[in-house]
């Protein structure tokens, strides 16, 4: 009888993980390509909550893009200093995380390097340094510290003149915890996002105990280190494969916020952490300032930083 009962129940717990099917979905997004992978009952049902998440993460790009100019974003840029101006729940809930995270990190993570970030796409595009009045009046105009947000009224004040935002390294994060949220609610709790270089994962996939997930390294001729994470979230920043020479430096996309331009030291962060919104701004964060800075960090799982190999000497060439 006992026997009978547990190959009963062997059948059931078989049927139940074979009810849900795997399904993908790919769109551009962000200057990137964001992709759904999850496991549903049906194609109906996967599709449309797919469409949901991707309208989630379009939502969030057209208030919060720096490219677009009628962004909600890009037209704060335009508006007076020290008169509140009302914001989307949207764009205030984002923006006042990035503040929260900009002061936890002391700047090393900042919103406010929009003028800094202009002058440096600028900069990458000639192959020539800014003028150095040109750098000093972008740094004068950033800075986390020059606005603040009142949760009552939902505005922002600015305190300087000529500021503006950059928000690309949390917009896609938060984009996609959004959609991974859009996907539970519509039932599906197995999934995985992908943002670009931001990963958020749900559930685990039926009979397994988490998502594989790569750490992208500087060795190109390494294996990669695979992680097995559910309800979890990756981000990896840094100069991987991204940088330009001027004058015999090498620069990465990452800006310095305290030069204005881009690092010159080649280095990496991947943070594993609850949320793809904390993970996305501290790996950056832990690019500028080492992964200390993320020291008893509450809902930081792991830091792994990433630098390129030394050269080894020749030593066929060395003297005996």
């Amino acid at each position: 009888m006992f026997s009978a009962r547990l190959f009963s129940l062997s059948l059931f717990c078989l049927a139940a993980a074979g009810a849900a099917e795997k399904y993908s979905f790919e769109r551009p997004l962000m200057g990137t390509k964001f992709s759904v992978v999850c496991y549903a009952k049906n194609r109906e049902m996967a599709e449309k909550a797919a469409e949901a998440a991707f309208a989630n993460a379009e939502e969030i790009n057209a208030a919060a893009s720096d490219y677009l100019p009628h962004s909600e974003l890009s037209l704060l840029s335009s508006k007076p200093v020290g008169i509140p101006v009302p914001l989307s729940p949207l764009l205030f809930d984002l923006l006042d995380h990035s503040r929260r995270l900009a002061e936890a990190t002391d700047g090393a993570f900042d919103p406010t390097l929009g003028p800094m970030t202009k002058l440096w796409r600028e900069t990458r595009l000639s192959g020539r340094l800014p003028e150095p009045e040109a750098l000093a009046a972008a740094r004068t105009a950033s800075g986390w510290r020059h606005f603040t947000l009142d949760p009552e009224a939902r505005t922002i004040t600015f305190l300087r003149e000529n500021m503006a935002f950059d928000l690309g390294g949390i917009a896609k994060g938060y984009a996609a915890d959004l959609m991974l949220e859009t996907l539970a609610e519509a039932g599906i709790s197995q999934a995985l996002i992908t943002a670009g270089g931001d990963i958020r994962v749900g559930e685990a996939p039926p009979g397994r105990e988490g998502w594989n997930v790569a750490l992208k390294t500087f060795d190109l001729g390494k294996n990669e280190e695979i992680l097995t994470l559910s309800n979890a979230a990756v981000s990896t920043s840094g100069d991987l494969h991204q940088s330009v020479e001027i004058d015999g430096v090498s620069y990465s996309h990452i800006l310095d916020p305290a030069t204005g331009l881009g690092l010159t030291r080649r280095i990496a962060a991947s943070v594993i952490a609850d949320e793809a919104k904390l993970s996305d701004a501290l790996a950056t964060a832990a690019c500028v300032l080492g992964s200390d800075v993320l020291k008893n960090f509450s809902g930081v799982r792991e830091v792994h930083v990433h630098k390129p190999q030394e050269p080894q000497p020749d030593e066929s060439k060395t003297s005996p």
